[in-house]
């Protein structure tokens, strides 16, 4: 398995070192860290702590993403999934949760709350062009694929 070192800060006691729960998975757990729970309406969104700080490696990024079965249990999802980290940001580590369900859910304090994948991240090089060449698909966009 492919590894890349990452330094992590604790901002307080309260926050969860994230670590891998099988071999193979793609992803780590985020946990809430706040003292208190958190009570999510239908249709709320709030930013939710988690009381870490991490210096990605230039070349990389933290994608944040909903973690599946809560999502199809409570439709609790990642807002802008998948959030993105940079290399750069050295703040605490929030998610933006949002309850797309119809009944309150309450986010408990050490509750696992979404996960992160660490990604490379390759820079585009554009080109300004005044055609571009031809493809099975063409311009067709949303629906032209079929269903």
């Amino acid at each position: 398995m492919n590894t890349v070192p990452i330094k992590l800060r604790k901002r307080h006691e309260r926050a969860v070192v994230p670590r891998y729960n099988h071999e193979g998975d793609a992803g780590f757990d985020l946990h809430f860290s706040g003292e208190d729970a958190v009570t999510l309406a239908p249709g709320m969104h709030r930013l939710m702590e988690t009381g870490l700080e991490m210096e990605l490696p230039l070349g990389f990024e933290l994608q944040i993403r909903p973690r599946s079965g809560w999502a199809a249990k409570s439709a609790v999802t990642v807002l802008n999934a998948p959030g993105t980290i940079d290399s750069g940001y050295r703040g605490e580590i929030l998610i933006c949760l949002i309850n797309l369900g119809r009944e309150p859910v309450t986010v408990l304090p050490g509750q696992r709350i979404a996960q992160g994948v660490v990604c490379p991240v390759w820079h585009a090089q554009f080109e300004v062009t005044s055609e571009l060449s031809q493809s099975e698909r063409g311009s067709g966009g949303f629906g032209s694929t079929g269903t």
